[in-house]
């Protein structure tokens, strides 16, 4: 019972103590946690000393009165908000903040702003995981790297350290976190933008925007609030390939409003409409038949694209870029961005066209050839290619010349003549026609040579009788040859007037007969030829001289005296 009495007597005595140690130290933990008002007193080294009405003055580092090496911003006499972090510590001094001061300021005024869905003023300071860190006005935010802007942005240097505002999103004083957006001010700021533009555009209007986004076939301005198309052929005058060879992403832009449709609020924007169309008196500048130097800009199956100027295209068809090579691709004629004659050959300003000649500027190979090489020339050159109806020979690097089948002997027929020759071998050719416009040139083999047959074809008329020589017998009839130059043919129905003498057989080959001529080709040296046209001619000579029928003598003593008279005069 004692014991227990004791012990009482000790817990009572040590919470006396311990009361009465508080009321001699003065510690009141009401203090504590709280934000006072106070007045700097003296400056040290380290601390600056405040008077903030208490028992005691309370010291605060210099160090929250200025960034290090800085002077602080503070003299005596400044009155400062302060928060109490002790109210005593063993010194016997009340250790203070002006650093949680702010904060504790500042977030009571953010809470009010953020229960009114007001905006608040910030500085970026720093870069962090996810985002930034945001200052305002002594707490510190997060600002996630999606809230930043509208579109993506590249380089945040220039907003870090400018005062701007921001939206509070979300924020947890007990766990010290606040979340703002920087984005959802703009958008709210761009949509009231946006109103007062729609209402107010028209076309024609000119206006100041920013590269937002550039696609395939266009750029898209951002004009402060709404979004317009610029499309890539409405940039410039000339050529553009891609909107990036001309703009790029946040550059400033000046264009004009070309269309704009309010019920779907679509703008379409020009740059070029800016600038003086160069299509004015472009025929003057430009006329049919007058050579320019262009630069290619751009090569397609069918032609090549050339800048006579900035903004002024002409097309060179394919057609027109070479004499010789007909069916190559441009790409090997021309090159992107070469320097190149051209001719003006047609200007259409209405469709904004113009044709252009990059042969034109050139001499034409056949009329060169017609002027250095007359007909009946000889010339030499390599055999090319050889086809199935003649020669091509090489005459320069660019054209060739034809020995036509026919042309290649007087003796043998074509395909016979053919055989004796090779691609790549050198031959002599005498030149038969030239032709510029079919860019033909006719070449003759054979007529080096004077023709063996020319004498004989001089002398055979048709209805002449000729003695022929059998060369061939066939089924249809007989091949003969005259003076052994000129080739003949005797049809079967031709051999006899009598039809039972009308047999090929009953000839022999190297038999003479003779034979009327039918027709004579000269080109080909070839003779039709007739025995029964010249037996019957003979019979009605024959009648004419020795009578007739009538006169009471018979064809038999007609045809008898004939043949006895023609045997005497041989």
């Amino acid at each position: 019972m004692a014991s227990a009495t004791q012990t009482h007597t000790t817990e009572r005595a040590q919470e006396d103590f311990a009361a009465l140690l508080d009321e001699t130290l003065g510690r009141d933990t009401g203090f504590d946690g709280s934000v006072v008002t106070g007045r700097v007193v003296r400056l040290t080294d380290e601390f600056a000393i405040v008077d903030v009405g208490l028992k005691s003055e309370g010291r605060v580092s210099l160090k929250e009165f200025g960034p290090t090496g800085v002077a602080p911003d503070v003299k005596p006499g400044d009155v400062v908000e302060l928060y109490v972090e002790r109210y005593e510590d063993r010194d016997g001094s009340i250790v203070l903040s002006r650093e949680k001061a702010r904060r504790e300021e500042a977030w009571t005024a953010l809470e009010r702003a953020f229960g009114n869905n007001q905006r608040v003023n910030g500085t970026i300071y720093g870069r962090v995981k996810g985002g930034f860190t945001v200052d305002l006005g002594g707490a510190m935010a997060f600002l996630p790297g999606s809230q930043v802007d509208i579109r993506p942005v590249r380089d945040v240097g220039p907003l870090m350290g400018q005062p701007q505002p921001f939206q509070i999103l979300k924020m947890d004083r007990a766990r010290g976190n606040i979340v703002v957006s920087r984005r959802a001010v703009l958008e709210e700021t761009r949509a009231e933008q946006r109103s007062e533009l729609i209402q107010g555009l028209k076309e024609g209007m000119i206006l100041d925007g920013v590269v937002k986004n550039i696609t395939d076939y266009g750029a898209f301005v951002d004009l402060g609030g709404v979004d317009g198309l610029l499309h890539v052929t409405d940039i410039a005058w000339k050529r553009i390939n891609h909107p990036s060879e001309a703009l790029q992403i946040g550059q400033p832009v000046r264009v004009q409003v070309i269309r704009f449709n309010s019920d779907t609020q679509r703008i379409s924007l020009g740059m070029k409409q800016l600038e003086a169309d160069p299509w004015e008196n472009v025929a003057i500048k430009y006329p049919a038949g007058a050579r320019f130097t262009g630069r290619v800009t751009n090569i397609t199956d069918y032609g090549a694209f050339v800048e006579l100027e900035p903004g002024v295209e002409g097309l060179v068809h394919v057609s027109e870029m070479s004499w010789t090579k007909k069916n190559v691709h441009p790409g090997k004629i021309v090159a992107t961005s070469q320097e190149v004659d051209v001719m003006v050959l047609d200007v259409d300003s209405s469709k904004r066209r113009i044709s252009l000649g990059l042969k034109q500027v050139q001499r034409n190979p056949w009329e060169q050839f017609e002027e250095e090489h007359k007909v009946g020339s000889i010339i030499e050159g390599e055999i090319r290619n050889i086809t199935e109806f003649g020669l091509f020979v090489g005459l320069s690097a660019d054209i060739d010349g034809m020995v036509h089948m026919s042309d290649l002997s007087w003796d043998e027929a074509g395909e016979a003549a053919m055989a004796h020759y090779e691609k790549g071998q050198i031959v002599k050719a005498k030149v038969l026609d030239v032709d510029p416009e079919k860019e033909r040139i006719s070449l003759g083999i054979k007529q080096l040579q004077e023709d063996p047959a020319a004498d004989t074809l001089s002398r055979v008329q048709k209805g002449a009788v000729v003695t022929c020589v059998v060369t061939a017998v066939q089924s249809n009839g007989i091949e003969v040859k005259v003076d052994d130059v000129l080739q003949g043919f005797i049809r079967r129905a031709e051999l006899a007037r009598d039809k039972a003498e009308q047999r090929p057989e009953r000839f022999a080959v190297g038999e003479k007969v003779d034979a009327k001529v039918v027709s004579v080709d000269r080109a080909s040296r070839k003779l039709a030829l007739t025995i029964r046209g010249r037996e019957v001619e003979e019979d009605k000579a024959a009648i004419n001289e020795y009578g007739s029928s009538d006169s009471g003598a018979s064809l038999g003593d007609i045809l008898g005296a004939a043949i006895r008279r023609r045997n005497t005069d041989a």
